[in-house]
């Protein structure tokens, strides 16, 4: 198995992984479930969250536009959430950027969908009664 140093901390020497322990042993701890936790499982959880945002970089870089211009862009991200199963959980996360006009387009053609629903029904109640 090959050695896998990433980071190198403030004396210079390697470090297994690269993001800060602190932040997520605060983040681990504001799960009211988890009371207590292991070093062993905060260096794996670090590791396991640095091997994920890698594989979904990989994955919307190779998959993107972003390729030509040799650059990963949001909407590399947010296509790889859409259209991958894998990564399907973060759609909400990494939605689609749209236009504020597109957006607004959208929510009145919503909200006159749901008025004629409304009127259809309050038709319906008047008929049985």
């Amino acid at each position: 198995m090959a050695d896998v140093t990433v980071g190198k901390d403030k004396c210079g020497e390697q470090r297994l992984v690269s993001l800060p322990l602190s932040r997520i042993r605060v983040i681990m701890k504001s799960s009211p479930e988890v009371s207590s936790i292991n070093q062993e499982a905060l260096v794996l959880t670090a590791k396991a969250t640095e091997l994920f945002v890698q594989c979904l970089a990989t994955h919307s870089y190779r998959h993107g536009t972003g390729k030509e211009k040799k650059a990963l862009t949001y909407s590399d991200l947010a296509n790889a959430a859409e259209e991958s199963e894998t990564f399907q959980f973060l759609a909400d996360i990494l939605p689609k950027k749209i236009l504020a006009s597109k957006y607004m387009k959208m929510l009145k053609e919503k909200r006159e969908e749901e008025d004629e629903n409304d009127d259809e029904e309050s038709g319906n109640d008047e008929a049985e009664a």
